[in-house]
């Protein structure tokens, strides 16, 4: 083996053009397939940790506006939600709905001395903590006693816990603040999400006493849900559901305007399905860089096969059998291809690492949320082997076709050969 490796470095060094040529064809297809794929990845990754901080079993429901006439009454009616929808959400579809709960938002500004904040304070039920994903940090959310006893307490963000206590904003826990007119207590500091925003969290019955207690508007209904598993159920369920819903407002039952439905479950196939097309995508058009690669390797192959034909003949006149010919080129092609391919997947691993370090973290702020664009664009280490084996079977058998002639051949015709 030691010969072989000798006689290749010596080849190659004979024919730097023709080694530099195959080499830069390997190393450019497996680093564009890796740059693709890592691209591609980031943008799939941002858009999976947006989507992960709901829970996909999960819908929330808004009220809208009719679009349609309907027993005398005219279109363009604002509906509200109000409290026998919730009874109804949670008594006439057991069959799917798990916990039902509220939400009611409202502007408040909160202050603990001198220091304040004007935010928003969302009264919800303790299932909310499940549907819209936080992480507590210190304290906990809302519970059960909290909402039955319509505890005054309030859940803060991490930078809203800092504007007001900035030097030892978790000492805020077990403390009272003002809320208008009204003192609450911080039972909890969750971190706050970079792309969305931050409210204050409360008890539900608390807030709406307090800031809803005469209006009929119950702000919007969310629940969790199971046994609809496909695309065909949950819009079998949304169009039940939104009749039923219609009926307590009298409004037309196929009137779709007046009951909005943000289903995450359907939001999530929607998205499985994109992303799939996405990959596939990606992968064909890596495959088809990788083919530029192989068509680069196969010619230099047959260029290298046919200058080497005067040598075969000689090889083969001083009594060199065919396989022995045929293993060089085999071994020269795998050793070429694989060191130039390995090259290429180090510098397309590194460009993914400084496309992770410059654009990997950046946020784009629309004004109603903050997202980010780009995050973790890596491959795995088995994308990069299964590129770099493509690469090294293709130029492989690219040099074993004319190899193989080459050793067919007879001495005396290869020895005429130009």
């Amino acid at each position: 083996m030691h010969d072989i490796i000798t006689e290749i470095w010596s080849t190659a060094r004979r024919n730097k053009l023709r080694t530099t040529l195959t080499g830069f064809a390997v190393a450019w297809g497996i680093f564009m397939i890796i740059v693709l794929l890592g691209a591609g990845n980031g943008l799939i990754n941002a858009n999976l940790r947006q989507s992960d901080r709901f829970l996909s079993s999960s819908m929330v429901v808004y009220g809208g506006e009719t679009s349609k006439p309907y027993q005398g009454l005219k279109e363009g009616r604002l509906i509200r939600l109000q409290k026998n929808d919730i009874t109804t959400t949670a008594s006439d579809f057991k069959e799917h709905v798990d916990e039902v709960g509220a939400q009611y938002v409202t502007g408040a500004t909160i202050s603990l001395g001198q220091q304040y904040i004007s935010t928003t304070i969302a009264g919800v039920y303790p299932n909310h903590n499940k549907i819209d994903k936080t992480t507590i940090l210190y304290g906990r959310f809302i519970n059960d006693i909290d909402q039955k006893e319509k505890r005054k307490v309030l859940v803060l963000s991490n930078k809203q816990a800092k504007e007001l206590l900035p030097n030892d904003y978790p000492s805020l826990i077990g403390r009272y603040v003002d809320v208008g007119a009204f003192s609450f207590k911080v039972i909890g500091i969750y971190k706050e999400n970079e792309n969305g925003q931050a409210n204050a969290f409360s008890s539900y019955s608390a807030i709406k006493s307090i800031f809803g207690a005469n209006t009929d508007d119950a702000g919007r209904i969310e629940f969790t849900f199971h046994g609809l598993p496909t695309e065909q159920a949950n819009e079998d369920f949304e169009k039940e559901y939104r009749q039923r819903l219609n009926a307590n407002h009298q409004a037309h039952p196929e009137d779709e305007s007046a009951i909005w439905i943000w289903n995450r479950f359907t939001q999530s196939l929607q998205m499985e399905t994109g992303i799939g097309i996405i990959r596939t995508a990606l992968w064909v058009v890596g495959l088809f860089t990788l083919l530029s690669g192989i068509v680069g390797v196969s010619n230099i192959m047959l260029i290298t096969v046919k200058e080497r034909t005067h040598e075969f003949g000689i090889r083969k006149a001083i009594g060199a059998k065919p396989w022995s010919i045929l293993k060089l080129i085999i071994v020269e092609s795998v050793i070429i291809t694989t060191f130039f391919g390995y090259i290429g997947m180090v510098l397309g691993i590194c460009a993914n690492e400084y496309m992770d370090a410059t654009i990997g973290h950046e946020t784009i702020d629309t004004g109603l949320f903050k997202a980010t664009m780009f995050l973790d664009p890596t491959v795995g280490l088995d994308v990069c082997f299964e590129a770099t084996m493509v690469m090294i079977i293709a130029g492989t058998i690219a040099g074993l076709i004319p190899a193989y002639k080459a050793s067919r051949i007879r001495p005396i015709e290869a020895l005429r050969a130009d």
